[in-house]
């Protein structure tokens, strides 16, 4: 039996001779549509593995949604591959439920907006697999390890793949710590927020906020955080594999972000971190206190 035949799509439970339930969760799910948007957001990854694959990488699929008439499927394709215009071109891999313009083992092409997830399993790790994830989480803990036995891999958080940019709050995060390996002061500096930084403290202290007060305390959290940063070890992130399983909207503009940072020799370390969209994009606020 195809991998493909064990991954899961919306909330239903369709019972198929000779293969697995499948399990389907609704688009509007919160999980899903996360789970969505964080496949395109490092899709460029999984286009870069494509043209050029590493040995390690045994396993690559892309999922796609498939329409007909109004009726809406995801499906996964496999042996995908991209035209110098970015369209899309693979066979589909799992025998579809809803739809009918399509069958297995069907070669077709597809609109690279009509994506929703990918993967790649690399020494046996799932990379990528967002809807897969969303899927797990959602499943009583006591369970998970029967679902990994049944689409058979062990689902760890992975490694994730954002730009170092500021179009994301986890890019923003990446720019900071690409700043700290390389001792660049200035870049770090850009890739944080020392005003929302100051409107938190003050809030939290119980004082009158006015904007004057704000502009000086930030000027004060700039100073301090560039003279422990150059005055003590930097901290290096050079070497380590990093995934963003959550995301915590506090406000529209305020958010935090998981961050795990897997270590050569297999360890990993779990933070949160305080970002905010501003005018120039998303930065980083800081740690966040899980005891407040």
């Amino acid at each position: 039996m195809g991998l493909l035949s064990k991954i899961f799509g919306k909330k239903k439970v369709v019972d198929r001779e000779g293969e697995p339930s499948m399990v389907y969760i609704p688009n509007e799910d919160e999980r899903m549509n996360w789970a969505i948007e964080k496949a395109n957001l490092t899709l460029w990854y999984f286009e870069e593995s494509l043209k050029n694959p590493k040995q390690y990488q045994n396993y690559l699929s892309i999922k796609v949604c498939i329409m007909d008439g109004e009726i809406g499927e995801h499906i996964w394709l496999v042996n995908p591959h991209f035209d110098d215009e970015g369209n899309l071109f693979g066979t589909v891999g799992n025998e579809p439920v809803d739809v009918k313009t399509v069958k297995l083992d069907q070669k077709i092409g597809v609109d690279r907006d009509f994506i929703s997830d990918w993967m790649i399993i690399e020494n046996g790790r799932l990379i990528g697999g967002y809807t897969l994830r969303a899927i797990r989480d959602g499943i009583p803990d006591d369970k998970k390890q029967e679902f990994d036995e049944s689409i058979g891999m062990y689902i760890d958080e992975g490694v994730d793949y954002f730009k170092a940019n500021f179009d994301t709050p986890e890019g923003a995060i990446l720019s900071l710590e690409n700043a700290y390996d390389e001792k660049n002061i200035e870049k770090a500096v850009v890739a944080k927020d020392f005003e929302t930084e100051a409107k938190m403290m003050l809030s939290r202290m119980g004082d009158i906020v006015d904007e004057e007060m704000i502009k000086q305390t930030a000027e004060v959290l700039e100073l301090s955080f560039v003279k422990h940063t150059t005055e003590n070890e930097w901290p290096n992130f050079s070497d380590l594999k990093r995934a963003f399983p959550h995301r915590e909207k506090v406000s529209d503009n305020y958010w935090i972000i998981t961050e795990i940072c897997w270590y050569p020799d297999g360890g990993r370390s779990f933070q949160k971190l305080g970002t905010s969209k501003t005018a120039d994009g998303w930065r980083v606020v800081g740690l966040v206190d899980d005891t407040e």
